[in-house]
């Protein structure tokens, strides 16, 4: 075994290539960059507002995010929230009366029952309203028993259905830190911790962008992780000629025809419409 460096130019985020294509095709940064004003002057400027913006969108989607978190988090109770809390004894006493199985033949449907009430734990500075979720099920010898913290007005059963959708939007949330950590964020004003949230938000949806609309049916079901350890981080020789530029991929988690394959799809979307 032998280990050689010939000096090759080599790059291993060749995958993106692949967004760069989707990014041209639906314009998205291309958009963005027309929101925002380039207040640089002189003759030394290199690069459009444009290119910069998609920089910083691909950059994320490749995992390079800064470091440093910032220190300071704000509460905004302008907004409405409902929030899962953590069972403890001075909840389940709250709803003990619920804790008792009914009386008669368990049904095969559930048997919910929902109870409200105020409480205030040690860190909050005032009591808050919990939404308890009791249900029955058949077969089981214990309840399932959920509570809810918010500021939602509404019935109990409207709170939770609320809570339930605001859950399957955590999920794509989740990814979102995992995928393109947009969590951190390293400045200390508030306002460029916003800037750079919605760089994030951009790189999340250039990769959800090519998840449904260019990844085939085999493959359509990879997370935005899966999709940037196996497309983007695909490395690639580098060989410049005077009229091209030849990126020399490596064949290793995704074969060439699969590469392929999501290159046609994002072709389909240049396309004018008939």
């Amino acid at each position: 075994m032998r280990l050689e460096f010939h000096g090759a130019k080599v790059t291993s985020d060749a995958g993106l290539l692949a967004y760069r294509e989707l990014d041209d095709a639906v314009e998205l940064t291309a958009a963005g960059a027309e929101l925002l004003a380039d207040a640089r002057t002189g003759t030394n400027t290199q690069h459009t507002m444009t290119a910069l913006l998609r920089q910083a969108v691909l950059g994320r989607l490749a995992g390079y995010e800064d470091t440093n978190d910032a220190d300071r988090l704000s509460e905004a109770e302008d907004f409405w929230y409902a929030i899962r809390l953590p069972a403890n004894q001075i909840l389940q006493e709250e709803i003990k009366h619920l804790l008792t199985r009914p009386v008669g033949r368990p049904s095969k449907k559930p048997k919910v029952y929902y109870h409200n009430f105020q409480y205030r734990a040690a860190s909050w500075d005032r009591a808050r309203r919990v939404v308890a979720k009791v249900e029955w099920h058949q077969g089981e010898l214990f309840p399932r028993v959920g509570f809810i913290v918010t500021n939602l007005r509404q019935w109990s059963k409207k709170v939770v259905k609320f809570y339930n959708g605001r859950g399957t939007a955590e999920q794509w949330i989740k990814e979102g830190k995992n995928a393109v950590k947009w969590t951190r964020l390293s400045c200390h004003d508030f306002a460029d911790n916003q800037v750079r949230l919605q760089l994030f938000a951009l790189s999340y949806n250039l990769g959800n962008s090519l998840r449904t609309l260019a990844l085939p049916k085999s493959v359509e079901h990879w997370s935005l992780t899966t999709l940037r350890e196996k497309v983007v981080k695909i490395g690639a020789k580098v060989v410049k000629h005077s009229r091209y530029v030849i990126f020399q991929l490596a064949e290793v988690a995704v074969p060439r025809e699969l590469f392929a394959a999501i290159l046609g799809r994002i072709a389909i979307l240049r396309e004018a419409p008939a």
